[in-house]
Order: structure tokens, then C-alpha cells, then sequence
């Protein structure tokens, strides 16, 4: 994992760490998407971090590489849709090398790896969702995602930071947040938002 604080590590550390769990998994997938594509049929499981997706001390290269994971995975989806190529991400913690030291081993005991593979067996069984970030550990499964809150549109004259600032709780109010399918769907909000605001009739 070469953890280093960021200000310590080198490009190469970095680089490295991107290049065996980021770009390895690009060469896995890209090997078997033509004959998942061309049998209509696949089921993909890749394997990001919670220090992607939550971060964590002394891993910026491994937190970028497990976190563009996700990204990966959310492209994937759509691309293998219409020939049922699900593609899925499991986020697992377990009693390994990495946790020893940070946990007593009374809960070390807890967290067998075999409790993780309830969840990989179904994100690879015929009844797949697709697009899915699932934590599993000790026995626990949940299911994480990327929302985003309603925001506000603001007019032209109060573009900017002052404002932003002004108007931040109700931006970061997240009593309406929703996860989005795909990426043009913020624009498509944000156009709709402005266009309300103009009284423009999309």
C-alpha cells in the first residue's frame, strides 16, 4: 500500500499504488467485456476501500485508486446495461494484515472473511442489481451511495463566493438528496433549475 502522509510520498508511490488496483482492474475488465458482451450476459465485482470512499491518514494514492474504482463501476454499469453486464463494487473490511494492529482481537474475531462473500455471491448471481457500492464485514451489509442535495439556483448578480457562502445551508441541506443515474442528469437538473428561475419552458 506504500502509506505515506501526502506531503512525504513521492509521484512514484503514488503511481504505483494507481497502477496495480486501478489500472489492474481496467486490464481484468477489459479482458472479459467482449465475450460478456458478445453472450448478452456478465456480472462484475470490483473492489473499492472505505479510505476512498470515506478517506483515511497516509493514503492518498490508495484512496484515489480505490475511489476511482467507483467511477470505473458506475461507467461499466451503463456501458454493459443493454447486454445485461451488471457491475457491482464490494467495500469490505476484514481481520487481514492492514487491521490487526488497529483493532482488539476480541473484534478481530468478529470479522471473519468469509462474511464478506454473502455479498460478492449475490452482486455475481443472476439477480444482480447493478451500479451498487456494498459494504460488508462482521456480518453487516449495507448498501452506500453518492447523493446529491437539491441546491438552490442562484440569479446572475449573486454569482458568487460571497454568496455561495450566504446560501450554503440551504445548499447543503440534504432533507431532498437523491442518488443520480448518470452524469448528464445533473445538468439536466441544474438546466431545469435555472430555466424555473427564468421562467423559460424547457
Amino acid at each position: 500500500m506504500r502509506d505515506k502522509s501526502f506531503g512525504k510520498m513521492e509521484a512514484a508511490d503514488f503511481q504505483k499504488v494507481l497502477d496495480v488496483h486501478l489500472v489492474g482492474t481496467f486490464y481484468c475488465c477489459k479482458a472479459a467485456w467482449a465475450g460478456m458482451r458478445d453472450r448478452n450476459y456478465g456480472r462484475i465485482v470490483l473492489t473499492t476501500s472505505s479510505s476512498g470512499l470515506y478517506g483515511n491518514f497516509g493514503q492518498a494514492n490508495y484512496g484515489a485508486a480505490k475511489s476511482g474504482m467507483v467511477g470505473l463501476m458506475n461507467v461499466l454499469a451503463e456501458e454493459g446495461r443493454k447486454s445485461d453486464i451488471r457491475v457491482n463494487i464490494i467495500s469490505p473490511t476484514a481481520a487481514t494484515r492492514m487491521t490487526e494492529e488497529l483493532l482488539p482481537p476480541q473484534a478481530l474475531q468478529l470479522m471473519k472473511p468469509n462474511a464478506i462473500t454473502p455479498a460478492v455471491e449475490y452482486m455475481l448471481s443472476e439477480d444482480a442489481p447493478t451500479r451498487t457500492i456494498m459494504g460488508a464485514g462482521a456480518g453487516s451489509f449495507a448498501v452506500i451511495k453518492i447523493v446529491e442535495s437539491e441546491g438552490i439556483n442562484l440569479p446572475e448578480s449573486e454569482w458568487t463566493p460571497d454568496a455561495v457562502a450566504a446560501h450554503f445551508a440551504e445548499i447543503s441541506d440534504m432533507s431532498k438528496a437523491k442518488a443520480l443515474t448518470g452524469a448528464f442528469e445533473q445538468t439536466q437538473k441544474y438546466v431545469a433549475q435555472a430555466a424555473a428561475r427564468a421562467g423559460i419552458k424547457l
